[in-house]
């Protein structure tokens, strides 16, 4: 066969593709664009409330089936594709924010992501820090305009084991057992128990498996649930630095096992409801005022702790570093001056306070 007979045959080639590919592109254009069309839009005329919680570092993906699980959205695809697509027009804002938000199904794609990103959530966030009291935590609630403080109080001081079987049941109030952490609430649902069972359930699932640990087989130290939650409390107060807290539990661990008393300044802050500063410490008239929280006048633990406690201080109270000191005293920038013996407890204590009067201002 001559190439002058092959050439019409190679044209309707070239004609073929011609048509076949721009139609195949146009076709694939059409039906993604009516995809697009159908998962962008609002999955349902009716507006249909739901609500729904984004866990903080919840991945976009599962974020994407969940909203589309919940009916919100139609499809997950077109939600991360949408995400891309906002990142490439240079949206710094793109991030779906953790929170619970109030969405409706008459919502489309676009406005469902833009809500999340923008809006509020319909939960309020607060933060209670270590070593706060329930009186420091009752004003928090107070000034966040939850319920007054009066009423967190109150229901700080109920203390049955209906509450929790693992409650201990002569502890004075809740101190100790309200887990320090950040939390997220609905305003409608915040009430003084209802944040104290959040908190309580935080300890359960913090602190409690901890404890139930290191009392099993041959433990460290051995103590009761109160004992350990009081003791750690002691140590939250006094440590700053943390590479101390083991340390200052070994001093406190020290002088139960000589029955000496603890001596510890915040047990006597905290029966007496003040705050010591370096400019103002304790006078000696406080420290001989009768409480029964006063580790000056009492031996052994008080009552109850006095204030929450975070999970180092905890774990410190059960592994108390192997030590000789007897002995501490704050230096006033978080540090602490360790003794073996009072008489180079005192040197210290006389160290520290002249510094401290050679800082005050001259009158």
């Amino acid at each position: 066969m001559s190439s002058a007979q092959k050439m019409p045959k190679k044209s309707s080639n070239w004609l073929f593709y011609g048509i076949a590919i721009p139609a195949t592109i146009l076709f694939t254009g059409l039906v993604s664009s009516s995809w697009w069309i159908w998962a962008s839009a609002a999955p349902s005329s009716f507006g249909i409330k739901v609500r729904l919680t984004i866990s903080e570092g919840m991945p976009t993906q599962a974020i994407a089936q969940e909203l589309e699980s919940a009916g919100i959205i139609r499809s997950s695809l077109a939600l991360r594709l949408w995400l891309q697509w906002q990142s490439l027009r240079g949206n710094d804002s793109v991030a779906l924010k953790s929170g619970t938000y109030d969405l409706t199904t008459n919502q489309s794609l676009q406005e469902v992501v833009a809500q999340i990103q923008t809006t509020k959530s319909a939960e309020v966030r607060f933060t209670v820090p270590e070593g706060w009291t329930i009186a420091q935590m009752a004003d928090l609630f107070e000034k966040q305009g939850f319920f007054s403080a009066k009423d967190f109080v109150a229901a700080a001081q109920r203390t049955s084991p209906k509450r929790r079987s693992w409650l201990p049941e002569d502890i004075p109030s809740l101190e100790g057992f309200l887990f320090p952490d950040t939390y997220q609430i609905l305003p409608s649902e915040a009430t003084p128990d209802r944040i104290i069972n959040l908190m309580l359930d935080r300890f359960e699932q913090v602190a409690l498996p901890v404890y139930q640990e290191s009392q099993s087989g041959k433990p460290k130290v051995k103590v009761s649930l109160k004992d350990w939650v009081t003791l750690a409390s002691i140590v939250e107060k006094e440590a700053v630095i943390d590479t101390e807290r083991r340390l200052i539990s070994g001093v406190f661990w020290n002088r139960l096992k000589q029955n000496k008393r603890l001596e510890s300044d915040p047990t006597v802050e905290y029966g007496l409801n003040i705050r010591q500063t370096p400019e103002n410490p304790l006078t000696l008239e406080q420290v001989r005022t009768a409480s029964p929280y006063n580790t000056y006048l009492n031996e052994g633990l008080p009552p109850g702790a006095i204030a929450s406690v975070g999970l180092a201080s905890l774990k410190a109270t059960l592994d108390p570093a192997t030590t000789d000191y007897l002995f501490f005293v704050a230096k006033y920038d978080g540090s602490h001056v360790f003794s073996r013996t009072l008489e180079d407890h005192e040197k210290a204590l006389q160290a520290i306070d002249k510094k401290i009067q050679q800082k005050a201002p001259k009158q």
